[in-house]
């Protein structure tokens, strides 16, 4: 008889779960209602019980991104698996997919793009600043693309993508409109439909306060329609937004077996899109950009520097702070996380080692938190021989 490895001991203790103050670019803590939905008892995946739950929970979507759209679902992954869903539906060889570059996100979609041999175009701006109208316009009337991509809420530079009217814009050249809402949607104003934009997404660890895990999307009728025209078969099954659509009840069809839902997680961003529905949208961006404006005027009083200069570049969730010459960033980090059990992010992408990036965002987005960071960071500060002017 074939010996059988023994079983690993750390299996044998228990899991190490101290309580953190997650201030970073996200994940979000969840509240507690969020984390009591997760430990209900399971449903099957297609139990008519959960699939109500389901019909919640796109009803929660469509109310987060205001829009009327049929196809709205949740993607069964992170953000990165909604990402990889719109490149993979909406482009197919022969079409060119123009992405706009302010930061860490725009360059992993550029590289979804390339791994499918789709002609990428790419328009640029430094981390910290947002694209203009007119930098838009004449990068469409130069490639024109298929589709436009761009990061509403760029949470390794900190920025807010302007987006009204570029949807209009994007259909005014044949152009679809991709947005990548993941850091921003809840905590700032979002309008699909009248913004015209043809596809978005988001997270659940964000605002929504929920765990990983599950993604919304939304495709416009435009964009609905360029999937049903491909020519070629979408190259991901798991991804196909025809069987995702269906499974999720919005073809009008019978709902067929595609995958095995991750159940818990669909409970718990149920309880987030409740939680935020109950807040109401207008309360939640009010909430959001107090919060982000009283750690930015604190920031300052540090006698620190804001990465993204123009305020009305800036995204509430996300805010990026420069480090100042001579100070090492990682000791004031270790420093919050030991003394207050606060998390503070360091940079991402070109920014490692020269911003943090402080999450202010749904269940941690109050007052106390703010001023709890802030004072993590003064100390850390200090604690590194840094002192302003």
């Amino acid at each position: 008889m074939t010996s059988i490895s023994p079983p690993p001991e750390c299996l044998f203790k228990p899991m190490n779960f101290p309580h953190k103050v997650l201030m970073g670019p996200g994940p979000s803590n969840c509240p507690p209602r969020v984390l009591g939905a997760n430990a209900l008892p399971l449903l099957g995946h297609m139990h008519p019980e959960f699939l109500l739950i389901m019909d919640e929970v796109k009803a929660g979507i469509k109310y987060i991104f205001q829009t009327n759209n049929e196809w709205t679902v949740c993607v069964s992954g992170s953000g990165h698996a909604a990402m990889e869903t719109a490149c993979l539906n909406l482009l197919e060889p022969g079409d060119t997919a123009l992405v706009g570059i302010n930061g860490f996100w725009g360059e992993r979609f550029a590289d979804m793009v390339d791994r499918q041999g789709i002609d990428v175009k790419t328009m640029y701006r430094p981390m910290g600043e947002v694209f203009t109208f007119d930098e838009i316009e004449e990068a469409l009337k130069k490639h024109k693309p298929t589709l436009l991509f761009l990061t509403h809420g760029e949470s390794s530079g900190s920025t807010l993508q302007p987006l009204e009217g570029v949807g209009t814009l994007c259909h005014k050249y044949n152009c679809l409109l991709l947005v990548d809402s993941v850091a921003a949607c809840g905590g700032v104003p979002m309008f699909m439909d009248k913004w015209e934009i043809d596809a978005l997404y988001t997270g659940s660890q964000k605002v929504l306060s929920s765990p990983p895990g599950a993604s919304p999307i939304s495709f416009s009728d435009r964009a609905k329609e360029k999937v049903k025209k491909r020519v070629t078969r979408v190259r991901s099954f798991n991804f196909d937004m025809n069987h995702l659509a269906n499974y999720w009840g919005c073809d009008g069809d019978v709902r067929r077996y595609h995958h095995t839902s991750p159940i818990s997680t669909i409970y718990a961003i149920r309880e987030g899109l409740a939680r935020l529905a109950e807040q109401g949208l207008e309360e939640s961006w009010k909430v959001h950009k107090q919060c982000a404006e009283l750690l930015q005027e604190g920031l300052e009083k540090i006698g620190l520097e804001l990465l993204v200069k123009n305020k009305s570049s800036r995204n509430p969730c996300v805010t990026a702070v420069k480090v100042p010459d001579g100070v090492d960033w990682k000791a004031v980090t270790e420093y919050a996380m030991k003394t207050y059990r606060v998390e503070i992010s360091g940079g991402l992408g070109a920014l490692v080692g020269k911003v943090w990036r402080i999450g202010v965002m749904g269940y941690n987005c109050t007052p106390d938190n703010v001023s709890l960071v802030l004072r993590a960071l003064d100390e850390g500060l200090k604690t590194a021989g840094y002192s302003k002017l």
